[in-house]
């Protein structure tokens, strides 16, 4: 898809309305570990909207399990925007009527403003020597990442593995379970969110190494201290972008679309590529890309689409009751 990005004014200019025209307030509903960036975002898209539009707004935040805000959303809680890690909780939104079909047709990147992998965080000096996913399903190795049926986290763990072991086994899927088994029988406990899992590696001392995204890695070696911690990024990881939508049944209800146009728009803005940099994701805007490059390391990445047939089949194939997830842990 062609990429866009534009000015903060001029994202904000766009969607320019009379201040009484809509609500002042607007609800992120977003992920477990996104608290930082979006107070971040919203700490300056909100002089930037004032600026352009003669009104201050105000941005509240939701955050849990990608999965369990789409299930509050329909159940009531009036998002009128939400800031996911996983095309398929947006697309439960979708079904239930919530968000148009072409969401990710109406921002730029297939909807997708910044975007991550899985990678590893270690205690300093790297004590079990975890250098790539085999190293994962080793008896000495205990494994900190949440649980995929609650997490949208867990879940592109869980298919970077097995993108991995697809590759190191030749496709023999035998082989790929019992791998993937090993695995999962090395995770002490399954926390339902990122940041739960992040707690119980660092404050709770759990675990040899934490699985999650790479932004999340690098903000809790800065956080925590090199001292400490240390980044691993595996020899290959999965994609993991993070789509945004606007919630159509709320915005229409409450008359707040341009608000959540102009919101949206802004994390697409130079302003918030460099906040979303800044705070460890890659971004797709060429020059804030080149400014932290240094802070990346190279990866080879593969995509849901070119591994696995796209997000309709993993949900179908891998999260579906019955499906190749459970296998994984009916076999523990």
């Amino acid at each position: 898809m062609t990429k866009l990005f534009l000015s903060a004014a001029a994202a904000l200019a766009l969607v320019a309305t009379p201040a009484l025209a809509q609500p002042t307030d607007l609800l992120n509903a977003s992920y477990d570990i996104a608290r930082e960036i979006f107070e971040e975002e919203n700490a300056a898209f909100i002089p930037a909207y004032e600026a352009a539009n003669g009104v201050t707004v105000t941005v509240n935040q939701s955050h849990a399990g990608t999965s369990t805000q789409a299930r509050a959303i329909l159940e009531g809680l009036p998002a009128d925007v939400v800031t996911f890690n996983q095309v398929t909780d947006i697309e439960k939104l979708v079904e239930g009527g919530f968000v148009s079909e072409d969401w990710q047709s109406e921002f730029p990147n297939s909807a997708s403003p910044f975007y991550s992998l899985p990678a590893f965080l270690v205690r300093a000096g790297n004590p079990k020597n975890i250098t790539d996913w085999s190293d994962l399903a080793r008896d000495d190795v205990s494994v900190i990442f949440p649980n995929p049926k609650t997490s949208g986290n867990a879940r592109y763990t869980y298919l970077a593995a097995r993108a991995w072991a697809n590759e190191e086994f030749s496709g023999d899927q035998a082989q790929v379970a019992d791998f993937l088994t090993k695995v999962f029988l090395n995770v002490p406990v399954f926390e339902t969110g990122g940041r739960g899992a992040t707690t119980a590696f660092a404050e709770r001392g759990l675990g040899d190494v934490l699985i999650t995204f790479e932004a999340e890695v690098l903000s809790a070696v800065n956080l925590l201290g090199a001292d400490k911690y240390e980044a691993v990024v595996p020899s290959v990881s999965l994609l993991a972008e993070f789509p945004v939508a606007i919630v159509d049944k709320v915005v229409d209800n409450r008359g707040s679309r341009d608000l959540a146009q102009a919101y949206l728009d802004f994390l697409y803005s130079e302003e918030g590529q460099r906040i979303a940099a800044g705070r460890n994701h890659r971004v797709n805007n060429e020059a804030v890309a080149a400014d932290f490059a240094d802070r990346f390391p190279d990866v080879r990445l593969v995509n849901v689409d070119d591994e696995f047939g796209g997000w309709a089949k993993v949900s179908e194939e891998h999260f579906a009751e019955g499906g190749l997830l459970d296998q994984v842990f009916v076999n523990q």
